[in-house]
């Protein structure tokens, strides 16, 4: 396949898109077929890039990913197979179409992240993983399977200016202007689940920073220079999977 056949900027947005889809089944926090994380194509707000429903996230390539826009239509292209989830359509065009600013959104099933999602409190300030997330998480109310497109105002609404959401009864999504930030936002939540879950688990009553701690920690993680950290942070992912990158980038 040949740069030349795919609008500006399209193929190298693909190869990332693919290596972070990877990277999210490194790090086991995939759910068989199901779950999805898209990119916005480079110099435009109309169109992003899904997963091909059926193909796992170990096995994903820049060929794989299917371009489609806001109203769920996949662009003429060199591509054949343009199926996609069509939950995933509904949940991250309301974000993408809402949010200008977050350019990669992820959403994951996993364990960790169902069972919080499952309790009434949420998300619990136990763990410097956690306050990352205070006064800038968001919730949404479990509605069913995400088919119908009247929730998408919900779901942008419940968001608001937040970068992370926790869907009740469901799982987890965030956002991100790059895939950097988005796989950096997913991973925090996701331990910071992890980490809630194994404390409760324990029995043993738990300890809570106080108010000015939290506010003081998630302040922190949103200093000048957090970009930067991302970034590092990033290339370090991408260096556990680098054997696999000609595979990816096909």
């Amino acid at each position: 396949m040949s740069s030349s056949d795919l609008r500006p900027g399209e193929w190298q947005a693909r190869c990332e898109l693919a290596a972070l889809y990877r990277l999210i089944a490194h790090y086991r926090m995939t759910d068989l077929i199901d779950t999805h994380i898209t990119l916005r194509l480079p110099g435009t707000s109309e169109l992003f890039l899904i997963n091909r429903y059926g193909v796992p996230f170990e096995r994903m390539t820049a060929s794989d990913l299917v371009l489609i826009d806001l109203e769920g239509r996949p662009q003429p292209g060199p591509f054949v197979e343009q199926r996609v989830n069509a939950a995933g359509f509904v949940i991250h065009s309301a974000i993408h179409a809402a949010r200008p600013d977050l350019h990669c959104v992820i959403h994951t099933h996993t364990a960790a992240g169902m069972a919080v999602a499952a309790q009434r409190d949420g998300l619990l300030p136990l763990t410097q993983h956690a306050l990352k997330f205070y006064g800038h998480l968001a919730y949404h109310t479990y509605e069913g399977i995400a088919l119908s497109l009247d929730e998408r105002a919900r779901l942008v609404a419940d968001l608001g200016p937040h970068k992370a959401m926790i869907l009740r009864n469901h799982g987890l999504l965030v956002g991100g202007a790059t895939p950097a930030e988005a796989f950096h936002e997913i991973y925090f939540l996701e331990r910071a689940c992890q980490a809630q879950i194994q404390a409760l688990a324990g029995g043993m009553a738990l300890h809570y920073p106080s108010e000015a701690v939290c506010q003081h920690t998630a302040a922190q993680f949103q200093a000048d220079g957090a970009e930067g950290l991302i970034d590092l942070a990033w290339q370090a992912a991408l260096s556990l999977i680098e054997d696999q990158r000609q595979d990816w980038c096909r």
